[in-house]
């Protein structure tokens, strides 16, 4: 049993597994008249962006709602880290309120694991995104929304063997990506990248993918096409060319979409930049775009993770 979830490379395969096996029951609470279960009934979930955010956050209260669980919404703008008050002491004041788990949003790679350390061993630590280095959730997300897609409900041993799945955009800044690749290649896929090399990390080589520049060559292989923004305010001058030069080789166009096989499909974890990775025609109208359906699984997936953490001998009902 895990005690926290701070990157996808703890849970190893079998934990990736079990993970998208619960959520396969949390998809069906979901679809339920009244979506609501009392599994964290009197836990106390809170949530600490120090960043903004919409899907995530708000994917977060929900399950956490909807698990039966009180939900405390930290929000570092209004807080008194403004007046000086450190990271830690913001964290010992929810501890002594008598929280459950901390659900943490961090420019800076390191702080879920830094808090994870601060915390008493009745807290579960959770990590929503941490400057490039993880975003374990939507790394799960995005796994059992395409194994949904591809095989049904995931059940016991979700696979994702003998698909393959491109990465396109901006790697170097990315912890979609490097969640996203964990969890798709622990799950069996082939995953190639494909970016401009000064968007790719110096140390791609030992990464367990293939790397391409060439979009138009890449994609009539594929059959999932994961799109990333273009994080300009992670950049260094330099990072890019111009964005001119950007769209026209890596952007998604309605000519390009049209190289895609018939049953390819399209994921974005959002937000999404209309006009820069994907123009806005082939976003509405491509009839295999996934990023709805990704939000919905999002809320299943995140229950489960904190099922899993904090309702430990707790009935799903």
């Amino acid at each position: 049993m895990i005690k926290h979830l701070l990157d996808l490379e703890e849970l190893g395969v079998e934990g990736i597994q079990a993970i998208l096996q619960l959520t396969d029951r949390f998809v069906e609470v979901g679809e339920r008249a009244i979506p609501k279960v009392p599994a964290l009934r009197g836990k106390t979930v809170a949530n600490m962006f120090f960043e903004d955010s919409t899907r995530t956050r708000l994917s977060f209260d929900v399950a956490a709602k909807r698990l039966s669980a009180d939900v405390l919404t930290f929000s570092a703008s209004s807080s008194s880290l403004n007046k000086g008050e450190s990271i830690r002491d913001s964290v010992e004041t929810l501890e002594a309120m008598g929280i459950n788990a901390i659900v943490v949003r961090h420019g800076s790679s390191g702080v879920p694991q830094q808090i994870s350390r601060w915390v008493n061993e009745g807290i579960s630590v959770i990590n929503a995104g941490d400057g490039w280095h993880a975003h374990p959730t939507q790394g799960l997300l995005d796994a059992y929304t395409v194994c949904e897609h591809f095989r049904g409900p995931a059940g016991p041993a979700a696979s994702l063997q003998g698909l393959h799945v491109g990465l396109v955009g901006d790697i170097l800044h990315s912890r979609v990506a490097r969640s996203n690749i964990h969890a798709y290649t622990a799950l069996g896929a082939t995953v190639t990248l494909v970016a401009p090399a000064t968007l790719l990390p110096a140390d791609i080589s030992t990464w367990p993918v293939r790397v391409s520049q060439d979009l138009d060559q890449v994609l009539p292989t594929l059959d999932v096409l994961g799109l990333l923004r273009v994080q300009r305010e992670r950049m260094t001058e330099g990072s890019i060319g111009s964005m001119r030069e950007y769209i026209q080789e890596f952007s998604l166009t309605q000519s390009r979409v049209n190289l895609l096989s018939d049953t390819a499909v399209i994921t974005h974890p959002g937000p999404v930049v209309r006009g820069v990775e994907v123009t806005g025609s082939v976003l509405d109208e491509y009839p295999r775009v996934l990023k709805n359906r990704q939000v919905s699984n999002g809320v299943a997936v995140r229950m489960a993770v904190l099922f899993l953490l904090v309702g430990s001998g707790a009935e799903l009902v």
